[in-house]
């Protein structure tokens, strides 16, 4: 099991990975920058560099994940955040290389009550620019699957199917399957038919071998209510059984693994990583 969680109230990029390393972790996603805010003078210092490297082999965690900022939104009908987005996106990217991090993970964007399809073909031609503009770089992008909340892409993965399938370089896009927010769409992962079901379809839509990021998170909403809230592992809609199904998954459990629970209390990431260790076989 490649087991990790998400960090975050680090000051400096590099305590990240004494944070991940404390708690036993394999594997780790970070924010590399304030999620809520745009870029304006964010830069990343040569020593932040060096030193976050330096740690990450001296920890071997691996492989390592970015969650890009909430304000971008590639799917976006708005031309100025459109256009900041793809920009933001790239130099997202660039920080990526420096930091040697393996994968960016994005959520889909929201169409902003136009349409699907609109959506779906503004965020195509935004990943091909910044593909394109990346070109060379080592930077995996993965697409987050969503609860489908308003107006966000992602609910369904035949919205995965259609990006892909406009693409014009494939070779650096991959899948991060959110199990929260698979079952607030309306796949109930509580069953070991729902969670058959939705692999079946991930199969068929996109192929399982492009999942290469597991958020593993219980649902602390009703089944296909689309409102995005985690829970604690077992104590959600997904339950402990669901849970531990999906971690033995052979089709699964190879896949790295990160925890967005909700940190309660100071022992919260602890407790779930207890709590999955012993679920896992």
């Amino acid at each position: 099991m490649i087991l990790g969680v998400h960090v975050s109230g680090a000051k400096k990029i590099y305590e990240t990975l004494d944070i991940a390393h404390n708690l036993g972790c394999d594997t780790m996603q970070i924010f590399a920058r304030s999620p809520q805010s745009w870029r304006n003078d964010f830069k990343l210092g040569p020593e932040d560099i060096e030193e976050f490297k330096a740690r990450r082999k001296k920890y071997k965690i691996n492989p390592v994940f970015i969650h890009i900022s909430y304000l971008i939104n590639l799917a976006s009908p708005e031309p100025r955040l459109y256009n900041g987005s793809i920009q933001a996106y790239i130099e997202d990217i660039q920080d990526a290389e420096k930091l040697g991090v393996d994968y960016i993970v994005t959520h889909m964007g929201s169409h902003k009550q136009t349409s699907e399809d609109a959506g779906i073909k503004r965020l195509v031609a935004a990943l091909n620019e910044i593909l394109e503009k990346t070109k060379g770089s080592k930077v995996g992008i993965l697409l987050e699957n969503t609860s489908g909340s308003g107006s966000w892409l992602g609910y369904r993965f035949y919205h995965q199917h259609k990006i892909l399938k406009g693409l014009k370089e494939k070779s650096r896009v991959g899948l991060c399957l959110d199990t929260a927010h698979a079952y607030l769409a309306g796949y109930d992962l509580s069953t070991k038919q729902g969670l058959e079901k939705m692999l079946d379809e991930i199969e068929d839509m996109v192929g399982i071998k492009l999942i290469k990021l597991i958020h593993l998170n219980d649902a602390a909403g009703e089944l296909g209510c689309h409102h995005d809230r985690h829970d604690h592992i077992g104590r959600g809609h997904i339950g402990l059984s669901g849970m531990k199904r999906i971690i033995n998954h052979p089709k699964l459990k190879n896949i790295p693994m990160i925890l967005e629970t909700p940190k309660t209390n100071e022992n919260s990431d602890k407790d779930n990583l207890k709590l999955v260790r012993k679920l896992g076989r």
